[in-house]
């Protein structure tokens, strides 16, 4: 046995650099990920969104109206970005998503704040995500004490009785304010993303690795017979998932359901949409890797921004712009925002469409690439 041999150690660190940086994919990892992780903590993170879009309907259009819906605009937590015609339509935009918050102005609002007689305007807040109604109800509560402020002079001004005016707020869709019905059905897509990306991109690669891939591609079945055949079982699968996800959401969180059968289809289509991509997306994986370890390291580096960027642990609106640009490109935004409108508002296929609209792009381009990038032979 000889003693210790600096020269021995330092060829064996020599050949560990010349290896970590001939492995390109873990090498792009070790500095990717912790700018990565710099952006996302120091940029994009946002516990307190504001800008959140609303909609006016107001009857009365006078001064002291138009002196509300300012007040609101200047807390720079709501932008007014539509104004609808109807109750149908502002019931439509909240049921969608397209805005936090409905605020709607009766036609004898300046009378009755003129005359003191107890004058009233309805807020209605999305509180599917509690974090977002909580900028936005704060906003609303100061707007009876603020808003006229510059408008109310002498008696009219109730300096020391109560405001000119009083808001009805009502939080729609999660009253109570309970996180668990925000959370629990948005785990449901980052489950099946987790799973599903990872178990198919390690799967394929393993064959490729112990050489039953090649034999499989010498057979007559084509690129797409091949990719099909492999994913039908875990889509399975996925579906078994999805089934004891939502049961035990049921069970043990008490998270509301969809209430009618084509908000269950509509919920239906997505999942089998969000299933089906995520799983080409792992099979993709598997034609730009060469080893398990490589397959696994992409996977972990999707679910990173799937996590952040997505809405899943804090509210998409208040994202930075960029940050929401590189949210639209992931599936699991769109999935979540179907899961938790079926679940939670009882949407339908017209509600969701745009989403499911881009999870079958998304479906397509993926499984596009993936056929392109499969050879009949291996090298």
């Amino acid at each position: 046995m000889t003693g210790l041999s600096l020269m021995r150690i330092y060829a064996i660190m020599a050949k560990e650099f010349t290896q970590l940086t001939r492995d390109r994919i873990t090498y792009a990892m070790i500095l990717v990920m912790p700018l990565m992780q710099l952006l996302l903590f120091g940029y994009a993170i946002n516990t307190d969104p504001r800008h959140m879009p609303a909609a006016v309907m107001a009857y009365d259009h006078g001064p002291l109206a138009d002196a509300v819906v300012a007040t609101l605009e200047r807390t720079t937590y709501v932008d007014v970005k539509y104004l609808p015609d109807s109750e149908a339509e502002m019931d439509s935009l909240l049921r969608r998503g397209d805005i936090a918050l409905a605020l709607t102005i009766p036609p004898d609002f300046s009378e009755r704040v003129l005359k003191g007689d107890r004058a009233q305007i309805l807020a209605e807040v999305d509180a599917t995500d509690p974090t977002a109604a909580g900028g936005v109800a704060a906003a609303v509560a100061v707007l009876p004490t603020e808003a006229l402020k510059a408008d109310l002079k002498g008696v009219l001004a109730h300096p020391a009785t109560a405001p000119p005016f009083e808001v009805v707020t009502h939080r729609l869709y999660n009253p109570e304010g309970r996180t668990s019905f925000n959370i629990v059905p948005g785990l449901l897509a980052i489950i099946l993303s987790m799973t599903l990306v990872m178990m198919t991109a390690m799967a394929v690669t393993r064959e490729v690795e112990r050489g039953t891939m090649e034999s499989l591609l010498s057979t007559p079945a084509t690129a797409f017979e091949v990719m099909v055949g492999k994913l039908m079982p875990y889509v399975a699968v996925g579906m078994l998932q999805t089934v004891i996800v939502l049961l035990l959401a049921r069970l043990l969180f008490s998270v509301p359901m969809a209430e009618s059968a084509a908000g269950w289809f509509a919920l239906g289509v997505g999942i089998v949409l969000f299933i089906t991509g995520n799983l080409a997306l792992g099979y993709l994986i598997s034609t730009l890797v060469r080893s398990q370890l490589q397959a696994m390291q992409i996977s972990m580096f999707y679910m990173m921004p799937s996590l952040f960027f997505s809405g899943f642990m804090f509210p998409f609106r208040g994202l930075p712009v960029w940050a929401q640009v590189i949210g639209e490109v992931i599936p699991i935004t769109h999935f979540l925002r179907i899961v938790r409108g079926a679940l939670l508002k009882d949407q339908v296929l017209a509600d969701m469409g745009p989403e499911l609209l881009k999870l079958g792009v998304f479906l397509i381009a993926v499984a596009f690439l993936t056929v392109l990038r499969s050879r009949k032979t291996l090298d």
